[in-house]
């Protein structure tokens, strides 16, 4: 099992958590569409050659980004990953994938 964060734009929030969804993100048990999700302030400056979603390129922006985290199955989350960047406004969106460790009581 993985955790996928990634932090889009209000704008965005759904598509791209659907488009994670579909592809098999947020299962566990017997329960599907599973997140958690806040609300932040993401800050970059796009560099030359950039083709920022926001902003302009060598100004810095700052811009209030939803945290998205939910769990995903080993064999989906090169899938959940794809689907992530496809539906996501930004050029290089930021993301984590963490491998989580099982553990029996």
């Amino acid at each position: 099992m993985y955790k996928l964060c990634f932090y889009v734009p209000e704008t965005h929030l759904d598509a791209v958590k659907n488009a994670v969804f579909s592809a098999g993100g947020g299962r566990i048990g017997h329960y599907d569409q599973c997140c958690w999700q806040t609300l932040g302030q993401g800050q970059f400056r796009a560099l030359e050659g950039s083709q920022p979603f926001l902003g302009q390129p060598g100004q810095v922006e700052q811009v209030a980004e939803w945290k998205v985290e939910m769990v995903v199955a080993d064999e989906l989350i090169h899938d959940a990953v794809k689907a992530m960047k496809k539906q996501h406004p930004y050029e290089t969106p930021a993301f984590e994938v963490w491998r989580l460790s099982d553990i029996q009581f």
